[in-house]
């Protein structure tokens, strides 16, 4: 868990943005003992943002004129593209020893963005401790609590009075992630309590960490999907959680500073489904050239191309009628908005709720139908205001009554596959965003369509009215 230096202060735009021009102007000037004056106050994330925003040429120079202790922890929180960059402009020397005082996440992590051969050296240069660590994180799958987790924590015995356990929080305090939770553990490393740091200080001295600790502990295991985690520490409350291997040993934890980064990562995979665009390992998407650009959107809008090929089809097979009537032609953009706009409400609802896991209380087909017939409530509730104004303007009955019962239809049908196809792929094991508004307006269209010239067709060979 990253640390704050100071008072809490609340950063901006702004004032990323007035550091920046400061520490530029002072770089280029070669004002170095200014330069230190000038992000003394600063928290480190805010330093880490206005380097970011450098040129390249000087991001380095302005890393090297911290303290060591505040550029270890500046560089956590850099984003990978600018770590990449320093660690091809500093030393060697200097490289080793900032990625050997890392936390063995934030090490992870960067080593996950790095090349395999640059990987393999800096491990080789590890300290025999730091490599173990390392190496048994990377072992984890990706997206996984072992993955995501530090081993820097503070553990217990049951045998412990509170003020051997003070005195052990006292010595372990600068090595440790946290230390607002403390863990207990048996002589095999096996989970079996949790304390607070306030329960400790507020306990007899004398008192025994058996008759202190809660017994009902709320863990995860190494292979836990980092979104599970996520769940967790937002449910409970907690500041961390253990993380146990599969023998139930305690084997780290993972920081709720963490579990930010994995909300807002995955929330950025999800809308960039939702809006039909592939998404990068990280949110870099503004950094990437046009041809990274159009190559993670093209792929999407070939296969929405080709759906769309079928709402030209449709219409291809119905010419007889559109030439009876060629008014009926006008209304066809309405209709397929109006769905694609109630099938994209109804997705983006479904998914949510996939996402907060509220669907399962509701229950899958409880779901499915409480948004198949809003849609035929939303239906009806446009047909009040459409079929006047279509009967007018289209100066037929026909055209009226094709465009009403075509709104109802074609609402209820959108609402439905919004729900259901986001519900189908999560029953599948697929990422439900992927049945997200692009899809639905398009499979709505094709729909649609068909229902609206079909519907009007009937009309015209039952009634003969226009």
């Amino acid at each position: 868990m990253k640390q704050t230096k100071g008072a809490i202060a609340v950063s901006s735009s702004e004032l990323v943005e007035m550091v920046s021009q400061q520490l530029q102007t002072l770089l280029i000037a070669g004002s170095y003992d200014a330069v230190k004056i000038l992000l003394e106050p600063v928290q480190p994330v805010d330093i880490a943002e206005a380097i970011g925003s450098l040129p390249r040429t000087v991001q380095a120079l302005a890393f090297r004129l911290l303290r060591k202790d505040e550029a270890i922890e500046v560089y956590e929180y850099l984003d990978a593209s600018v770590q990449q960059t320093l660690l091809e402009r500093l030393r060697s020397g200097e490289i080793l020893e900032l990625v050997e005082e890392m936390s063995p996440d934030d090490r992870v992590r960067l080593f996950d963005e790095l090349p395999a051969k640059v990987v393999r050296r800096l491990l080789a240069e590890l300290s025999p401790a730091e490599r173990r660590i390392t190496a048994q994180l990377l072992g984890y799958e990706a997206e996984t609590a072992g993955r995501l987790m530090t081993t820097k924590f503070i553990d217990l015995k049951e045998f412990h009075s509170a003020s051997q356990a003070l005195a052990i929080v006292r010595c372990r305090a600068r090595d440790t992630e946290t230390v607002y939770s403390l863990y207990v553990t048996d002589r095999s490393r096996h989970l079996t309590g949790i304390l607070s740091l306030r329960d400790l200080v507020t306990v007899d001295p004398d008192s025994s960490i058996a008759d202190v600790m809660t017994r009902e502990v709320v863990s995860v295991s190494t292979d836990t999907d980092q979104e599970e985690v996520a769940r967790a520490i937002q449910r409970y409350d907690f500041l961390a959680v253990p993380v146990v291997d599969r023998e139930q040993r305690l084997v780290g934890i993972v920081t709720v500073d963490d579990v930010i980064d994995v909300i807002e990562k995955e929330a950025t995979r999800d809308l960039y489904a939702a809006g039909a665009v592939q998404a990068g390992d990280e949110d870099d998407y503004f950094q990437s050239n046009l041809f990274t650009i159009a190559r993670r959107r093209v792929v999407w809008l070939l296969i929405l191309l080709a759906a769309n090929a079928g709402t030209s089809a449709v219409i291809a097979s119905q010419q007889a009628v559109l030439k009876e009537i060629v008014l009926l032609s006008a209304f066809i953009p309405l209709l397929i908005g109006a769905g694609g706009n109630v099938g994209a409400q109804s997705s983006t609802v479904v998914i949510r709720g996939l996402s907060t896991k509220r669907i399962q209380n509701l229950g899958v087909w409880r779901a499915i139908w409480r948004e198949s017939l809003a849609g035929l409530f939303l239906g009806l509730l446009l047909l009040i205001g459409v079929l006047p104004w279509a009967w007018q303007i289209g100066g037929s009955l026909l055209v009226g009554a094709a465009a009403g019962i075509s709104l109802v239809a074609i609402t209820t049908l959108a609402a439905t596959a919004g729900a259901a196809l986001p519900l189908l792929f999560d029953r599948m094991s697929l990422d439900p965003a992927l049945m997200s508004a692009p899809f639905i307006t398009t499979a709505t269209d094709v729909v649609g369509v068909f229902i609206y010239l079909q519907t009007a067709s009937w009309l015209l060979v039952h009634f003969r009215f226009h």
